[in-house]
Protein backbone atom coordinates (compact mmCIF):
# COMPACT_ATOMS: atom_id res chain seq x y z
CA UNK A 1 0.00 0.00 0.00
CA UNK A 2 1.33 3.17 -0.92
CA UNK A 3 2.20 5.61 2.23
CA UNK A 4 -0.24 8.93 0.78
CA UNK A 5 -3.27 6.69 1.02
CA UNK A 6 -4.55 5.78 4.62
CA UNK A 7 -6.32 2.94 5.70
CA UNK A 8 -9.66 2.64 5.79
CA UNK A 9 -11.70 3.41 9.02
CA UNK A 10 -13.12 0.06 9.65
CA UNK A 11 -9.39 -1.50 9.13
CA UNK A 12 -7.76 -2.44 12.35
CA UNK A 13 -4.12 -0.58 13.50
CA UNK A 14 -1.54 -3.63 13.19
CA UNK A 15 -0.83 -4.52 16.33
CA UNK A 16 3.30 -4.54 17.26
CA UNK A 17 4.82 -7.63 17.49
CA UNK A 18 4.44 -9.87 21.09
CA UNK A 19 7.56 -9.70 23.28
CA UNK A 20 7.59 -12.42 25.67
CA UNK A 21 8.63 -12.69 29.01
CA UNK A 22 10.37 -15.74 30.07
CA UNK A 23 9.20 -18.15 32.49
CA UNK A 24 11.27 -19.48 35.48
CA UNK A 25 8.42 -19.42 38.10
CA UNK A 26 4.91 -19.79 38.68
CA UNK A 27 4.47 -16.29 39.21
CA UNK A 28 6.33 -15.85 35.93
CA UNK A 29 3.36 -17.60 33.85
CA UNK A 30 0.79 -15.41 35.37
CA UNK A 31 2.67 -12.59 34.27
CA UNK A 32 3.38 -13.55 30.72
CA UNK A 33 -0.26 -14.64 30.32
CA UNK A 34 -1.45 -11.15 31.63
CA UNK A 35 1.01 -9.48 29.36
CA UNK A 36 -0.07 -11.30 26.61
CA UNK A 37 -3.81 -10.36 27.20
CA UNK A 38 -3.06 -6.52 27.60
CA UNK A 39 -1.39 -7.34 23.48
CA UNK A 40 -4.57 -8.90 22.54
CA UNK A 41 -6.19 -5.63 23.44
CA UNK A 42 -7.84 -6.18 27.23
CA UNK A 43 -7.51 -3.34 29.59
CA UNK A 44 -6.51 -3.24 33.16
CA UNK A 45 -5.58 -6.70 33.57
CA UNK A 46 -4.64 -7.54 37.09
CA UNK A 47 -3.87 -10.46 39.37
CA UNK A 48 -4.16 -11.06 42.76
CA UNK A 49 -1.03 -10.97 45.05
CA UNK A 50 -2.23 -14.15 46.78
CA UNK A 51 -4.15 -17.26 44.57
CA UNK A 52 -7.77 -16.75 45.12
CA UNK A 53 -9.95 -20.83 46.41
CA UNK A 54 -11.56 -19.96 42.85
CA UNK A 55 -8.05 -20.64 41.17
CA UNK A 56 -8.80 -17.33 39.02
CA UNK A 57 -5.20 -15.89 38.36
CA UNK A 58 -6.24 -12.63 35.98
CA UNK A 59 -9.23 -10.48 35.40
CA UNK A 60 -9.67 -7.72 33.38
CA UNK A 61 -13.04 -6.32 31.84
CA UNK A 62 -15.30 -8.80 30.65
CA UNK A 63 -12.36 -11.83 31.06
CA UNK A 64 -11.42 -14.04 33.50
CA UNK A 65 -8.42 -16.81 33.46
CA UNK A 66 -6.63 -19.20 35.02
CA UNK A 67 -2.89 -19.82 34.64
CA UNK A 68 -1.50 -23.63 34.99
CA UNK A 69 2.20 -23.77 36.27
CA UNK A 70 2.08 -27.15 37.06
CA UNK A 71 4.30 -30.05 35.33
CA UNK A 72 0.99 -32.02 34.47
CA UNK A 73 -1.41 -31.61 31.43
CA UNK A 74 -4.17 -29.47 32.55
CA UNK A 75 -7.62 -31.77 33.00
CA UNK A 76 -11.46 -31.35 32.06
CA UNK A 77 -12.00 -30.16 35.83
CA UNK A 78 -9.89 -27.34 35.52
CA UNK A 79 -12.09 -26.21 32.01
CA UNK A 80 -15.44 -26.31 33.54
CA UNK A 81 -14.03 -24.98 37.04
CA UNK A 82 -13.06 -22.02 35.05
CA UNK A 83 -16.02 -22.56 32.27
CA UNK A 84 -18.45 -22.16 35.67
CA UNK A 85 -16.78 -19.12 37.14
CA UNK A 86 -16.77 -17.18 33.66
CA UNK A 87 -20.69 -18.25 33.24
CA UNK A 88 -21.09 -16.60 36.93
CA UNK A 89 -19.69 -13.31 36.17
CA UNK A 90 -20.88 -13.19 32.17
CA UNK A 91 -17.59 -12.96 31.40
CA UNK A 92 -15.41 -14.87 28.87
CA UNK A 93 -12.50 -17.64 30.81
CA UNK A 94 -9.35 -18.09 29.23
CA UNK A 95 -6.67 -20.87 30.06
CA UNK A 96 -2.98 -20.82 29.97
CA UNK A 97 -1.05 -24.21 30.89
CA UNK A 98 2.73 -24.63 30.97
CA UNK A 99 2.52 -28.38 30.32
CA UNK A 100 -0.53 -28.62 27.99
CA UNK A 101 -4.29 -30.60 28.23
CA UNK A 102 -5.51 -33.65 28.06
CA UNK A 103 -7.67 -34.98 25.97
CA UNK A 104 -10.58 -34.71 27.45
CA UNK A 105 -9.70 -30.72 28.49
CA UNK A 106 -9.05 -30.03 24.85
CA UNK A 107 -12.53 -31.49 24.13
CA UNK A 108 -14.88 -29.87 26.55
CA UNK A 109 -13.29 -26.50 25.79
CA UNK A 110 -14.00 -27.25 22.07
CA UNK A 111 -17.65 -27.96 23.48
CA UNK A 112 -17.76 -24.78 25.38
CA UNK A 113 -16.05 -22.64 23.18
CA UNK A 114 -13.08 -21.89 25.73
CA UNK A 115 -10.00 -20.28 24.27
CA UNK A 116 -7.09 -22.37 25.29
CA UNK A 117 -3.51 -21.73 25.37
CA UNK A 118 -0.15 -23.59 26.14
CA UNK A 119 2.91 -21.20 27.71
CA UNK A 120 6.62 -22.00 26.28
CA UNK A 121 9.22 -21.78 28.85
CA UNK A 122 9.82 -18.11 26.57
CA UNK A 123 6.52 -17.14 27.40
CA UNK A 124 5.15 -17.16 24.44
CA UNK A 125 1.45 -18.00 24.39
CA UNK A 126 0.62 -20.91 21.52
CA UNK A 127 -3.47 -21.39 21.11
CA UNK A 128 -4.37 -24.84 20.90
CA UNK A 129 -7.94 -24.65 19.64
CA UNK A 130 -10.34 -22.85 17.17
CA UNK A 131 -11.59 -20.58 20.35
CA UNK A 132 -7.92 -19.31 20.98
CA UNK A 133 -7.60 -18.45 17.19
CA UNK A 134 -10.43 -16.40 17.32
CA UNK A 135 -9.32 -14.85 20.05
CA UNK A 136 -5.76 -13.83 18.96
CA UNK A 137 -7.62 -13.14 15.42
CA UNK A 138 -10.00 -10.80 16.93
CA UNK A 139 -8.04 -9.49 20.10
CA UNK A 140 -10.55 -8.28 23.07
Amino acid sequence: RPAHIPLPRTAAAPRPAFRPLTIRTARDAVAAAALYLTWLGFQDVTHPVNRPASRIDLRASGLIAEVDSTTRPTEIRDVECLWLNALNGSVRGVLFSLAGYTPEARKRADTLRMPLFVLDLTGTPQPVNGAADELVSTGA
